[in-house]
């Protein structure tokens, strides 16, 4: 039993903290997490994919050139497999935590680089983020498959899958006229 204290009745436990353990410091969990952005406590890959949407915005407004962008794009998305597999291992928290956000902030870049810069508009980034999220959260086939116990090259593969998803949905809103 533990003794009471203010806050608790007598012989409650205090409930471990979803957070408690996790070495929060560690270079590969700050980077996983985006410098912590992982940390919201309501879908945090919500706020990973809006980091990635300013990757995008940002690209854009730069005038980048594509081959830049897409070098800068694919070097994220690389470097994403062992940052995310070693913050996953050092969390503890399972195959994918959710605080690990870098693959969204990753991986819709990665569906963006075949949108002309100049095609960028607000309403194709708000269908972008939309689309990425809902196949994200999803998973349609082969996501879920990726993402299945394969470290960070799972972490990262499954949202890969969500951008060409989105990449998809992209294409289609265009033929249709909607932008």
């Amino acid at each position: 039993m533990t003794s009471p204290s203010p806050d608790r009745p007598p012989g409650t436990v205090k409930a471990a903290s979803a957070t408690e353990g996790v070495p929060w410091s560690e270079p590969a969990v700050v980077l996983a997490t985006c410098g912590w952005v992982g940390r919201i406590p309501r879908a945090p890959g919500t706020f990973g994919a809006a980091l990635g949407i300013g990757l995008s915005t940002a690209a854009a407004a730069l005038g980048c050139p594509v081959a830049v962008e897409a070098a800068f794009v694919l070097f994220l998305c690389v470097i994403g497999i062992p940052i995310c597999g070693l913050a996953a291992r050092q969390m503890g928290r399972g195959s994918d935590p959710g605080a690990i956000v870098w693959d969204e902030m990753a991986s819709v870049p990665l569906g963006l680089l075949l949108v002309p810069a100049g095609e960028r508009t607000p309403w194709l980034f708000l269908a972008a983020f939309l689309l990425h999220r809902l196949f994200d959260i999803w998973k349609p086939f082969p996501c879920r498959q990726l993402d299945e116990g394969h470290g960070g090259l799972g972490i990262m593969a499954d949202d890969w899958g969500a951008a060409a998803w989105m990449a998809l949905g992209l294409a289609v809103g265009r033929q249709a006229g909607w932008w």
